[in-house]
């Protein structure tokens, strides 16, 4: 559909947005966002679209709010930039297609882009800083206890967001009241699909992460560009990790050529698709377990001196 605008009203490229998102109305494009929004996550979780009045009238005293948020950021030749945030929506939807109408557990929007800082020298990448995203995060969270909510997951699917959803998490406990929690999807399970190396050394583009977008977007990947890529510690190396409790601060350049750390070659849409699985059954667990949680429970009785 064309809006008949008179020429001289707008600039050319205002005119050309115009005319481009008039293209909305099409038949098609209607059928692809009701083919986005579907299942239990979109139509009976996804906390946007409900209407303030339902939001006003929500049981607050255990419902959980869930913030997904990823990056935008390189991983390597074969993969989307859009990996991180990928996983955490597939995950998430995949994991709330197990909840009931009755579990009191809602989905926002996700935050797309993390701090990815490590990765800007690789084209593609779009870091936020780490004031930026802690504003962000602490922005949603004094928002969403105004309405009266007492429960906000933080779900990261990026491991540069760690350290400071960790700091955010803490202040938003302070500033808000509300307990906060942050969960970084994953499942015992996935050990059994992949080799001892991976396990140690796969941290960005490997097996795990291939294999799961595989399942969920096959055709957003190139595995004909997949690459094998691990760090070589020194063998004497006893006390540091990539990741971890004892930890050595990096950037992708130093561990990587390929912006690879693991070996996505041996990554399949059939193991995806089982990581996936046990993933999602894990995160439903731990779902209903912080919807469940009373944080005002667990301190012990007094101790006499």
């Amino acid at each position: 559909m064309f809006l008949p605008y008179p020429k001289n009203i707008f600039p050319n490229n205002l005119r050309i947005l115009i005319i481009t998102f008039s293209n909305l109305t099409d038949e098609g494009m209607y059928k692809m966002l009701n083919e986005r929004y579907q299942g239990m996550a979109f139509e009976k979780k996804f906390f946007p679209r409900l209407t303030t009045e339902e939001v006003k009238h929500l049981k607050k005293d255990d419902a959980l709010i869930v913030l997904p948020i990823g990056a935008v950021e390189q991983h390597g030749p074969h993969l989307p930039i859009y990996t991180d945030t990928l996983i955490g929506e597939g995950v998430l939807i995949e994991a709330f297609e197990l909840l009931d109408e009755s579990d009191n557990i809602w989905m926002l929007p996700p935050i797309p882009y993390g701090k990815s800082t490590e990765h800007l020298t690789r084209s593609g990448t779009i870091s936020l800083s780490s004031a930026t995203l802690y504003a962000f995060v602490m922005d949603i969270a004094k928002s969403i206890q105004q309405s009266g909510f007492k429960k906000l997951l933080l779900f990261n699917t990026h491991g540069g967001n760690h350290d400071l959803l960790n700091m955010v998490a803490r202040d938003i406990r302070v500033e808000t009241g509300m307990m906060v929690f942050r969960l970084n999807p994953s499942s015992e399970k996935t050990n059994s699909l992949i080799s001892e190396k991976e396990q140690q050394y796969g941290i960005h583009g490997g097996d795990v992460e291939t294999s799961m977008v595989l399942s969920f977007k096959s055709n957003w990947v190139d595995m004909e560009k997949s690459a094998r890529e691990f760090v070589h510690l020194p063998e004497e190396t006893k006390h540091l990790y990539l990741k971890g409790s004892s930890y050595f601060a990096w950037v992708i350049d130093d561990i990587s050529h390929s912006g690879v750390a693991g070996d996505a070659t041996k990554a399949s849409v059939e193991k995806g698709t089982l990581i996936n699985k046990s993933v999602a059954e894990t995160v439903v667990e731990a779902l209903r377990e912080m919807a469940r949680f009373d944080i005002e429970s667990i301190k012990s009785e007094t101790v006499k001196q």
